[in-house]
């Protein structure tokens, strides 16, 4: 199982997408610093879990979500 996850930042207003198998450590590095790409927004929130089948069908949404906008995607999938 794979997971696709949308965190928000109170500190910044931003969100953040990606994908992980392990959510929990995943959420862990973000909150502590230790990804670059979300060092800034500390803390961040999980406003959205969407599990999966595999790592391909993850990367695959994560870009859709991407594509379209994170806010734009959570205002029209929720």
């Amino acid at each position: 199982m794979h997971f696709v996850y949308i965190l928000h930042s109170a500190v910044s207003g931003k969100y953040y997408c990606g994908e992980s198998a392990d959510m929990e450590d995943r959420l862990e590095r973000h909150n502590q610093g230790r990804s670059k790409a979300t060092k800034a927004g500390v803390p961040w929130t999980l406003v959205k879990l969407i599990s999966v089948s595999d790592r391909k069908e993850a990367v695959k949404l994560e870009g859709q979500i991407e594509g379209r906008g994170i806010r734009r995607w959570l205002e029209s999938n929720g």
